[in-house]
């Protein structure tokens, strides 16, 4: 067991946190990084209260660890999914993709710790302010909607303005050195999403899988910029479709940033599907088990640990 501000604050063996992915963080994710000593994470999206306290229950029997649910604030059944998640008394809410203060006192009523999601470190310092248990911070190499600085530039940056809330790392992390970076930069935990697409508990179509294994840096690319919520995928021919209609007018309906929202691929179709990922893709080759995952990142951070020791 690894003591942080971080596993300490969620009880949990590791500081590693599954990212919310909506359309793809379900029970069997969820309840799979628990068990490996992590914290998973359930991603409501804009999915249904129906559905969400499903997959709760589901959890439940599947760990009995500590997990969490994300809720991305634009959806407007974002009342009905705090009421679920209220009166099935889960740990802790991740929230992303809009303001979450008017939930604070809510969960905070109901003791549920709150971790805000955000792209900048200034939000992050208004998040310790406003309350916030802990924050992520998000750089632009994550997959899906994304933000304007790298990981690398808000880790220290918003460790230094924090005075006393644990600090996650997010984007591009995959493997012990990515972790280990951002632990030398300051961050108490990191969280990952992309890591766990190609992971033999997620739930994705095995095509969608496979195109994450054989992802490169140069085809993980940013569409929907124009709409001030760009969003990074695989390329294929969504998104080629996207970019050449963008390039004849710049706010075209048919390629609204919300139309790229659901990582469901019901038929494996995935030319025409929103292949959300991030670009650490390039540094994924192998699909493991969440436990296999976690437990080589944390021994792996271990020994890279003790190497830069030895040369100082």
């Amino acid at each position: 067991m690894i003591s942080t501000k971080i596993t300490r604050l969620l009880s949990i063996k590791y500081p590693i946190i599954q990212g919310g992915m909506a359309g793809v963080s379900d029970s069997s994710l969820a309840s799979a990084v628990s068990n490996a000593g992590g914290l998973g994470v359930i991603g409501s999206g804009f999915l249904s209260s129906a559905w969400l306290k499903e997959e709760i229950e589901k959890t439940k029997q599947l760990t009995k660890k500590p997990f969490g649910v994300n809720l991305i604030m634009q959806n407007p059944m974002v009342p009905e999914l705090v009421k679920i998640v209220i009166k099935e008394k889960v740990p802790v809410v991740f929230t992303g993709g809009g303001n979450p203060l008017p939930l604070f006192p809510h969960l905070k009523k109901a003791n549920i710790k709150i971790i805000p999601v955000v792209a900048l470190s200034r939000l992050a310092k208004k998040m310790e302010e406003s309350g916030a248990d802990a924050v992520v911070v998000e750089g632009l190499e994550s997959g899906g909607h994304i933000g304007k600085k790298t990981t690398i530039t808000l880790v220290p940056q918003t460790k230094k303005m924090l005075e006393k809330i644990p600090l996650i790392a997010a984007g591009g992390i995959y493997d012990a050195k990515t972790a280990t970076a951002c632990f030398i930069l300051g961050a108490d935990g990191i969280q990952m999403g992309t890591r766990f697409l190609a992971s033999k508990e997620c739930q994705i179509h095995e095509k969608y899988k496979r195109a994450v294994l054989e992802a490169t840096d140069e085809n993980v690319i940013v569409v929907a910029r124009f709409t001030g919520r760009p969003i990074r995928m695989i390329e294929n021919k969504l998104t080629k479709k996207a970019q050449k209609l963008a390039e004849k007018n710049p706010f075209p309906e048919e390629i609204r940033a919300d139309r790229f929202s659901s990582s469901k691929i019901p038929s494996g179709n995935i030319d025409q599907a929103p292949l959300l990922c991030g670009l650490c893709a390039g540094g994924i080759s192998e699909t493991k088990s969440c436990k296999e995952i976690i437990e080589e990142i944390m021994e792996g951070s271990k020994e890279i640990i003790k190497e830069i020791s030895k040369d100082l």
